[in-house]
């Protein structure tokens, strides 16, 4: 955010979180301005360092993009907290911070002195945000998981997005669900911060990937409910939708497909009969009322698919740029990634050698700066300098093992 403040700067984040969601949550405050120090342990550092195959892909040398995308702009600090030494560390770091964030399940949190209690007896202002697997009430609320576990199976994404005909499921690109659920959390951490300025009461903020994917399913949930009915994903090679030909994917001729969502069939049907290049079918008695376009979906998916499957997707793309009905390419990661409207709105950017997708929130039509993730451990003396550790002190907590 070049020229403009940034809105969280200022306020202090200490995150003790390891591989993605609620690191995430700190990478969203961080590109909101906030100091994000990430405290890692002493010897092993976050475990998602070490995470270098997603599937089937690979990425052996650095920048390791499964620390850039959640850690971007932090700065790191290794702490054994098991020590005593490293807990008051840790504590004087709480101290001086806005918001505690952490992944910790319930007991570690307890048998390390890191849970609400004890991080609010160092500072009582502070507020505290905890990400979870399962939220914080219920049987199973100790119990750790992943996105692919809690949010995208147990919350029913899976399920919706797979279509019957096909076994399995379709499973999620990596920290899918992750990344969703540190949006919530950071969006949580800051209404929490403007409760505190308004009323000076501190807040115990928690989101969960449980509820993140319910949240996320959550039109379809209610239509499942309203029903009594489980929503499903429409067979492998059917249209999406049963009585509007102009809402669903359409092949074109180099294989590729083109999305089209146009909620008001009829509104649409003449303009994109020009734009394919048969005018004459918007006055077909087929499909020249809104009853009839519904009564011959069928045939007019079949007309459409062949018209589609005549052009390559680039002669769609300028054919159909004057078309005002909402339509898209379906576009893989790196098509995404270089999509000209995707690089005007500065939705992907540089931090440090790599490049990262930005939180999506702008502020004052101004994209983030966006830092590197940090080397492990790289700001300890720096950080406990800021603190007012004296270079003896932070020799003493180094050969003591307490600090890295």
């Amino acid at each position: 955010m070049t020229g403009v403040s940034a809105p969280l700067e200022g306020i202090r984040v200490l995150e003790v979180a390891m591989w993605g969601f609620v690191p995430s949550a700190g990478g969203v405050l961080a590109d909101w301005g906030a100091d994000v120090v990430k405290v890692e342990h002493a010897v092993t550092g976050d475990p998602q360092r070490g995470l270098r195959q997603t599937g089937r892909y690979r990425v052996d040398d650095d920048p390791n993009p499964n620390i850039e995308h959640p850690n971007r702009g932090k700065r790191s600090i290794g702490i054994d907290i098991a020590t005593p030494e490293g807990k008051e560390v840790l504590y004087d770091l709480a101290r001086r911070a806005d918001v505690f964030l952490t992944s910790f399940l319930p007991e570690p949190r307890r048998r390390l002195g890191i849970d609400v209690a004890d991080i609010r007896r160092a500072n009582p202002r502070i507020i505290y945000a905890r990400g979870s697997a399962l939220g914080p009430r219920g049987p199973e609320s100790e119990r750790g998981g992943y996105d692919m576990t809690a949010f995208w199976c147990r919350a029913a994404t899976a399920a919706s997005l797979t279509p019957s005909n096909i076994d399995g499921f379709v499973a999620p690109p990596p920290a899918y669900g992750d990344t969703i659920s540190g949006t919530n959390l950071a969006g949580g951490i800051a209404a929490a911060l403007l409760k505190r300025e308004r009323t000076g009461e501190p807040s115990v903020v928690d989101v969960s990937l449980l509820g993140s994917g319910l949240w996320a399913l959550g039109a379809a949930m209610a239509t499942s409910l309203r029903l009594n009915e489980p929503w499903e994903a429409p067979p492998v090679g059917s249209h999406s939708s049963m009585r509007n030909p102009l809402s669903g994917l359409y092949r074109t001729a180099d294989g590729r497909y083109l999305s089209l969502v146009m909620l008001q069939p009829t509104r649409y049907w003449a303009e994109v009969c020009r734009h394919i290049g048969r005018p004459e079918l918007a006055d077909d008695p087929r499909f020249a009322t809104g009853e009839a376009l519904t009564a011959n979906t069928e045939q007019a998916v079949e007309i459409l698919r062949e018209a589609f499957a005549g052009r390559t997707l680039a002669e769609w793309t300028e054919r159909l740029a004057t078309l005002s009905g909402p339509w898209a390419p379906v576009q893989d990661t790196l098509q995404a990634a270089t999509d000209p409207q995707v690089r005007a709105n500065e939705y992907v950017l540089r931090a440090g050698g790599s490049e990262v997708v930005a939180s999506p929130v702008q502020f004052d039509v101004a994209a983030p700066q966006l830092d590197a993730a940090p080397a492990f451990a790289a700001q300890t003396e720096e950080i406990l300098l800021e603190l007012g550790v004296d270079w003896d002190r932070i020799i003493a907590l180094k050969e003591a093992g307490a600090v890295t």
